[in-house]
Formats: C-alpha cells, sequence, structure tokens
C-alpha cells in the first residue's frame, strides 16, 4: 500500500503542472478584464510547436520556449480582436479554441506518434530510489520547479508591483485606471498575451517533458479544466495551485489504480477529472455568479468615451 501510496504522490505534480500552468496564464488575463476560453486550443499550438521543435534536431529547451512564442502568438490575435477591435469576447475565445486546434493538427501532421528525447526527469539517469522521498523527487523533472516559481511570481507580480496593481485596476474599473492615466488597452493586451505564453508552456510541457510526443487530442480538455480551476481558485494564483493538485491527483488516480490491477472500470476513471470540473462548475453556480474576488470588468468591453 506504502508503495502504491508513493508511486500516486509522485505522479500528481506531472499532471498537475499544465493545468496550474494553463490557470496561471487565465488569472492574468481575467484579472485584466478579458474572458479568456482560448486555452484549450493555446494549448495545443504549444504542444505541436513545442514537438516539431525538438523533432527538428533542436535542444528540448528551446522547443519549451518555442511553444511559450506559439501560445503568446495565437494569443495576440485573440488579443487584438477582443480588446482592439472589442470583438465577443466569448465567441472570440472558442473561435480561438478552433482555429489552434486546427492549425496544430494541419501544422504537426508530419510529427503525429514520433517519440523524441525530450525533458528529462531528474532520476533518468539515477541508481533505483529507495527512500520515499526519494522516489517521489527523482520522478519530478525541472518544469516542474519552474511551475512552482511561476506561481510565485505571478502572485507577488498581482499583489506586490504597481504593474500588477494596475493590471487589477484595470479588471475593477477600467475607466477609473484610464483616468489615472493607465493605458488599459495595453495593460489587457499584455496580460492575454502573457497569459497565452503560460498556456503555451503548459502545452509544451505535455508533449515536450511529460510524454515526449505530440499526438492530436493530447490536450483532451485540459484547456476547460484550467478554466474551472481558476473559479474555484477565485482568481488567486495561490489558491490555483492547491486546486491543481487536487484536480492532478484525480487524474493521476486512474493510472495507477491500473498498474497495480486494481477491478476499477477504466472509463470511470478517465471521467473522474471531467466530473470533478463538472462539480466545480455547480457548486461556484450554487454559491453565487458572482463572487467578490471576481474581477468587477470581467467580460467588459471598454470604450474610453464611456467614461463619465
Amino acid at each position: 500500500m506504502s508503495g502504491f501510496l508513493v508511486g500516486w504522490l509522485a505522479a500528481i505534480p506531472a499532471y498537475a503542472a499544465p493545468l496550474l500552468l494553463a490557470a496561471l496564464g487565465l488569472i492574468l488575463s481575467e484579472r485584466a478584464g478579458v474572458l479568456n476560453l482560448s486555452a484549450e486550443g493555446v494549448m495545443a499550438i504549444g504542444a505541436m510547436t513545442g514537438a516539431a521543435v525538438v523533432l527538428s534536431g533542436i535542444a528540448p529547451t528551446l522547443g519549451i520556449l518555442a511553444g511559450v512564442a506559439a501560445g503568446a502568438g495565437l494569443s495576440l490575435v485573440f488579443a487584438i480582436v477582443v480588446v482592439v477591435f472589442r470583438g465577443d469576447q466569448t465567441l472570440a475565445g472558442l473561435t480561438t479554441v478552433a482555429v489552434g486546434i486546427g492549425l496544430a493538427g494541419v501544422l504537426g501532421r508530419d510529427y503525429v506518434q514520433k517519440p523524441f528525447a525530450g525533458i528529462e526527469r531528474f532520476g533518468a539517469d539515477a541508481a533505483p530510489a529507495t527512500g520515499a522521498f526519494e522516489r517521489f523527487f527523482l520522478q519530478q523533472d525541472p518544469l516542474i520547479l519552474v511551475t512552482l516559481v511561476l506561481v510565485v511570481a505571478v502572485w507577488w507580480f498581482l499583489e506586490r508591483t504597481r504593474a500588477g496593481l494596475q493590471l487589477r485596476a484595470v479588471g475593477e474599473d477600467p475607466g477609473t485606471a484610464d483616468v489615472a492615466g493607465v493605458d488599459v488597452q495595453m495593460v489587457r493586451i499584455a496580460a492575454v498575451v502573457a497569459g497565452g505564453a503560460l498556456c503555451g508552456l503548459s502545452g509544451a510541457y505535455l508533449s515536450v517533458a511529460a510524454s515526449h510526443v505530440w499526438v492530436e487530442g493530447m490536450i483532451a480538455g485540459r484547456g476547460w479544466i484550467a478554466v474551472a480551476l481558476v473559479i474555484f481558485a477565485r482568481w488567486d494564483a495561490r489558491r490555483a495551485l492547491l486546486g491543481a493538485l487536487i484536480f492532478g491527483a484525480a487524474e493521476a488516480l486512474g493510472p495507477r489504480l491500473q498498474a497495480v490491477g486494481a477491478p476499477v472500470p477504466t472509463y470511470l476513471m478517465m471521467m473522474l477529472p471531467y466530473a470533478l470540473t463538472l462539480a466545480v462548475l455547480v457548486l461556484s453556480s450554487l454559491v453565487g455568479r458572482r463572487g467578490t474576488d471576481e474581477p468587477a470588468a470581467l467580460g467588459s468591453i471598454y470604450l474610453r468615451q464611456d467614461k463619465s
């Protein structure tokens, strides 16, 4: 039983990291007042780009950075549509999902199911571990540590810096922020692009660090789980860490049970993370559609002439 528990706990960070990275990206965007439903598509283009770069003979680290750049690029298009041209944020987000998944499928056609050497775990070349802590640590990879640093960085930026204060002000009352001299459009565009970079990193993690292969559909709804995770976390990076561990634990449980031959229905265990997502959304609706932590201007279109 202890072996099963250690193995399960060791697997959780790898399942939680992509959810957490995407959630951090959405928190940045939505704290600036931009409703962002594009994570699924941005993660897909990040995953495909990262894999394609590594398969081209380039170092995995640069593949990760390429995934980040691809996510930022697609999110820049989304930002221009919703911030500059004031398009409907819900429709633009859903369209970005379709565009991201479509582009990943078309451009990644030559890279499907081709294994490659990606980011290795700490224990890849180490002797078999004996202690529980050692077994846990050696199952992790460097991007897990990067993810933890990013949680602290995003929280610190939003809560302890002047730029973060301006971003939150834009998400709460863009008119007042504009009067105070904040460039509302630029802040929102920067927030969306930075959020897209984190979503691209999330997708690249899945292909370059977690699985070392690119296949169509590998995002498998994780972008939507990240949307639910943001609601669960009430737009707070620290709570997002806790939520990601819960979602990651649910997703990691199925493979571990199958590995030990437990008589559990496979499809039922695969459904568990998505059932948890629905539960979070239902609970959120019961508590109230607008909580005290939700940015007051989330989803709103700001017109400069609206100022009184």
